[in-house]
């Protein structure tokens, strides 16, 4: 199996994830959810790996500011990932893989966003029983 076609399949099962943890929020399931938003993530680390490899002597892209996800709700953190990785998708089958990185990594970051807001509100909710 290519490198390319390990990046999409990456990046396919991190889609399949986020699907299913989208339908765990709307159902209120919210050990589905945790556990479908740790999926996403390692999905996603393991295709920014692939990525790394594929470009260890192109140049790697500046760091950009992680996303401000305080304000922002989780459904729409998790849409702006889907919409990121979607456009990873077709870049990678474009052979554009630095800016499809990028896409991914942002995608990444929006989810450990998430991952990070799940974690607060159940230290809270703990502090409250």
């Amino acid at each position: 199996m290519s490198i390319n076609t390990k990046m999409l399949t990456a990046i396919a099962a991190a889609l399949n994830y986020l699907e299913n943890a989208v339908n765990a929020l709307n159902k209120k399931d919210e050990d589905l959810f945790t556990k479908n938003v740790w999926h996403v993530v390692a999905e996603l680390e393991y295709a920014l790996f692939l990525f790394s490899i594929t470009l260890q002597n192109g140049v790697m892209p500046k760091t950009k500011a992680d996303p401000d996800l305080k304000k922002a709700e989780i459904s729409h953190a998790l849409a702006d990932a889907n919409k990121f990785l979607r456009d990873a998708e077709m870049l990678v089958n474009g052979g554009k893989f630095l800016e499809a990185y990028e896409n991914v990594r942002s995608a990444r970051n929006y989810v450990l966003k998430v991952q990070e807001e799940l974690s607060k509100r159940r230290r809270e909710a703990s502090k409250k029983k």
